[in-house]
């Protein structure tokens, strides 16, 4: 499956530092987005750790072998955990992680937090992962027929992440590509801002991956860019 990718990152507006971090690996088919959770110090270590370990990781298995992605998110939470224990011993350091491996015309996720993929086509966007937010979770526990509180506040605030004394629960999403399909990974910086129709609109003409992903972080700065910005788009083409 041939692939066109492009990978970019802004700070924004309003961020000091850039805690985003991105894998862009077209040969291995291997892409991520990790983003230092706000409100904790070392959120760019943090991040830059989720993705450096994924890279070994799945560099480290032996061709021929199977890959398990939740076992390397789980071996990057407990690097992150190790990490955030002397870079900030009293409250830590986390991170989301969203990452995504394309192998024999099939696209694999996995997922923590908040950061997401989404699947463009036939000029429709499809949100392949769900936020792991204080809301949605308050939300499945409605449906559960539960009580749960959330505050407007604290509605976005993570329920899973990275840097966990106990691995989180990893969210695994199996989907089939075909030409003319674009998959966006993409920092919550960038999706939270950018509306969904104009998301659609600018991959719907994603001739060039580069070219899109500077139109759409141009977008969210436009927007007053609070966050920061980060996307790894893949063009699929032919097999």
């Amino acid at each position: 499956m041939h692939l066109r990718t492009a990978a970019l990152s802004d700070i924004g507006k309003i961020r000091s530092q850039n805690e985003d971090s991105y894998l862009c690996d077209e040969e291995a088919g291997l892409f991520a987005v990790a983003d230092g959770v706000g409100g904790l110090p070392g959120g760019a270590e943090a991040s830059q750790m989720a993705v450096n370990t994924v890279r070994e990781l799945y560099h480290a298995v032996p061709e021929g072998e199977a890959i398990d992605l939740v076992q390397i998110v789980r071996e990057a939470n407990a690097r992150v955990l190790a990490l955030g224990q002397k870079v900030s011993p009293e409250l830590g350091i986390a991170t989301t992680l969203t990452l995504g491996m394309i192998a024999g015309g099939q696209l694999y996720l996995a997922h923590v937090g908040d950061s997401r993929c989404y699947v463009w086509h036939d000029g429709q966007l499809d949100l392949l992962t769900l936020d792991h937010s204080l809301e949605n979770e308050a939300n499945l526990r409605g449906a559960q027929r539960l009580l749960a509180y959330f505050t407007e506040s604290s509605r976005a605030s993570l329920t899973r992440c990275l840097g966990q004394s106990e691995p989180p629960e990893v969210d695994i999403i199996v989907r089939p590509l075909a030409k003319g399909e674009r998959v966006l990974f993409c920092s919550d910086g960038l999706s939270r801002v950018i509306k969904e129709r104009e998301l659609t609109e600018i991959l719907g003409r994603a001739d060039n991956p580069a070219d899109a992903l500077q139109e759409i972080i141009e977008n969210v700065n436009r927007h007053g860019g609070p966050d920061n910005i980060t996307g790894v788009l893949i063009a699929i083409g032919e097999p």
